[in-house]
């Protein structure tokens, strides 16, 4: 995938740099320095989206028809690396990458009308119930029941790890709906026009970063309507699935990767070494932070052979290959900030973290985001099915050839 030498390529970079150069007010900037997970402040976040919205730059990666771009690979592939160079707050994960490819790929033309202007937007923000206290990476084994009622159904039953439910007025989740047969069968998809129906209780949970960025969600009784439903009654793990195939792969991660290796080298050339001078020219710190570059420049690679039509990404291990990868060497660059930032970096000042709380850092660059970053990363290997499962997945894909 050639994206450095073409002229029309060369102008379109031109373009998408001058407007992300100029569009991001300053607390949308600010946000997006401050990012410490796949989740940016929620306000500045659901305002940047508006912005792109009315771009029409909010779905790089959709159709055209349903709001998308209508960009080559090339020229998202373009506008990945100049949004990560200027450290903007991620587009919303679990609306713009998750639930809204899954409902232009199975939604019926009701839902889409009535959600994707919305997810667009950033108007809508969404919730993912899919895990529970006894099916985390066991998700089959979920219990939250729901039983049809006419044209509604009736839940009972609780999620947790539920990132933002306090914040969101949308939900996708999973629910059992009979117990016939196979524990992934009898599991049924459904949407959630809002977070606050009678009978619904949501308790947010301070992570290990101090942020509550996670919820318990318990359902006593909730009524919601069956035209929420995505797919057919008890075939929600089929539809659940698919939408793990774009929650695990199907965009560029690796222009973030490499601009984290960015911001550790500057902070590097500032950092003192233990050993004398500074940590950019401490031969540790060179050979780890070459290991990490080779490792991230073999996965961009991977990305692109993906994203330009090769034949890899109709592999059915490839979302769980791309998930594994990108986790893991999130994880390998958190332990590197913390590094980096030494002693400076323990202090967990959530209140300095604040958009407009303007607090500088008492070392280098790294010093605000470097520790809460790395605590928030431990999960990286677990959300989206765990690590474990998808070497698992890979295994028997591979040895059923």
């Amino acid at each position: 995938m050639n994206i450095d030498f073409n002229s029309d390529l060369i102008a379109f970079r031109a373009e998408i740099s001058a407007f992300l150069d100029e569009a991001p007010t300053d607390a949308i900037r600010e946000a997006g320095r401050k990012v410490t997970s796949v989740f940016a402040d929620f306000d500045q976040a659901t305002a940047w989206q508006a912005i792109l919205n009315a771009k029409g730059w909010a779905a790089p990666d959709w159709p055209e028809q349903y709001g998308g771009t209508g960009w080559s690979v090339e020229q998202r592939y373009i506008f990945a690396e100049e949004y990560r160079k200027r450290d903007l707050p991620p587009l919303l994960p679990n609306g713009i990458k998750m639930v809204g490819p899954l409902l232009i790929d199975l939604g019926t033309e009701d839902q889409k009308a009535k959600y994707l202007p919305g997810i667009l937007s950033g108007e809508d923000y969404w919730t993912q119930g899919y895990s529970e206290p006894n099916a985390g990476s066991d998700l089959a084994s979920l219990k939250c029941r729901a039983r049809a009622d006419g044209d509604d159904y009736i839940i009972n039953g609780s999620k947790i790890w539920t990132t933002l439910a306090h914040r969101s007025n949308r939900m996708f989740m999973l629910v059992r709906t009979s117990d016939a047969g196979k524990k992934q069968q009898g599991i049924t998809f459904l949407l959630l026009d809002r977070t606050d129906y009678p009978g619904m209780d949501i308790r947010p949970i301070k992570g290990l970063d101090g942020f509550p960025e996670q919820c318990e969600v318990f359902f006593d009784n909730v009524r919601v309507p069956q035209s929420g439903r995505v797919g057919a009654e008890n075939d929600g793990w089929t539809v659940a699935k698919h939408l793990l195939t774009h929650e695990r792969g199907g965009s560029a991660q690796s222009p973030t990767l490499k601009r984290y290796i960015e911001h550790i080298r500057d902070a590097a050339r500032d950092a003192a070494s233990p050993f004398g001078g500074n940590m950019i020219d401490d031969p540790v710190f060179q050979r780890d932070i070459g290991e990490l570059e080779a490792d991230i420049a073999s996965m961009e690679h991977f990305e692109k052979l993906a994203i330009s039509g090769h034949e890899i990404a109709n592999d059915p291990a490839f979302p769980s290959m791309n998930k594994t990868m990108n986790s893991e060497l999130i994880q390998r660059i958190s332990v590197m900030m913390t590094q980096i930032s030494g002693l400076e970096g323990l202090s967990l000042e959530l209140d300095a973290l604040r958009i407009g709380a303007n607090v500088k850092p008492l070392g280098t660059s790294l010093d605000l985001v470097s520790m809460p970053f790395y605590l928030n990363s431990r999960a990286t290997t677990i959300y989206a099915g765990t690590n474990e499962v998808q070497r698992d997945l890979i295994a028997r894909t591979v040895s059923h050839g």
